[in-house]
């Protein structure tokens, strides 16, 4: 028998401010799971604290490595989206749910490439390989337009941002709004979506892609929010981040739930065998 055709999950439409329900939510999964959630906020500062030590003498990289280490939160947090799945089904969310969620792949996954599970990490794999374009390309446009070399945030600020009769500074954010674009609108359900349910990495983003289109405003204004959440936590030394990872980890499941029905697809069990797909003959 053949299989069945995929049937794409159904989007749905939502209104602006639905954005600031998913940030009261998260709050609430954040209390409920405690630190089992907030340790990922402090492995994220310790790990944006590393990066600032490691070229804090180049900002001309230190700007493109911290912008380009965000690319990849979406798949950092897969295990807010598996504690928050965890409170919705009333089960327990604990770090069980945090080891489970990153080991249980080496079970028994042989051909990695090849089995559904391993489309998250194929799927990182691309976000990381997005995030390391991004901190050349940044660096070598500082680095070569910049009237002289960039070495501190001060530098940056005076001879980038404020520099007079120089369009630096907004050629630098063009580049990285042509590159987050398209990023956010494919991955702002996608991980989510593949912890959730037996969907190829392709499918998932282009549902991904049909919920901005359906929601362009809404989602506009939920971008938005996660760059001032973001930058918020990078301002504060860091430190702000502890909060605003998985405030931004756990609302972000619950955007999905909300943009994405996807009860008609297979779930993906948390820590289930290996999904055998079905004879084609």
């Amino acid at each position: 028998m053949p299989s069945s055709p995929f049937t794409p999950p159904a989007v749905r439409t939502i209104g602006l401010m639905r954005p600031m329900a998913w940030l009261a939510l998260a709050w609430r999964d954040m209390a409920r799971a405690g630190w089992s959630s907030f340790a990922h906020g402090i492995a994220l500062a310790v790990l944006g604290a590393a990066i600032v030590a490691m070229a804090h003498h180049r900002f001309w990289l230190l700007a493109g490595a911290l912008s380009g280490f965000l690319v990849v939160a979406p798949v950092l947090a897969t295990s807010l989206y598996a504690l928050s799945r965890a409170l919705e089904r009333k089960e327990t969310a604990d770090w069980s749910v945090v080891f489970k969620t990153w080991l249980n792949w080496q079970n028994s996954h042989f051909n990695k490439w090849g089995n559904d599970y391993w489309c998250m990490v194929q799927f990182g794999a691309l976000l990381a390989l997005a995030a390391t374009g991004w901190v050349l390309t940044s660096a070598a446009l500082i680095t070569l337009l910049a009237p002289v070399p960039i070495n501190t945030p001060l530098e940056f600020v005076h001879h980038v941002v404020l520099a007079p009769n120089s369009w630096l500074f907004e050629l630098w954010l063009a580049l990285g709004g042509v590159l987050a674009a398209p990023l956010f609108a494919s991955s702002v359900v996608s991980m989510p979506l593949l912890l959730d349910r037996r969907i190829s990495l392709w499918q998932a983003v282009l549902t991904s892609w049909r919920t901005v289109l359906a929601n362009p405003v809404p989602m506009a204004f939920w971008a938005a929010l996660i760059m001032i959440f973001t930058l918020l936590g990078l301002g504060s030394l860091l430190l702000g981040l502890i909060p605003v990872i998985p405030m931004l980890g756990h609302a972000s499941w619950h955007a999905y739930r909300d943009l994405v029905d996807a009860s008609a697809l297979p779930a993906r069990e948390a820590y289930s065998e290996p999904y055998q797909p079905r004879d084609k003959h």
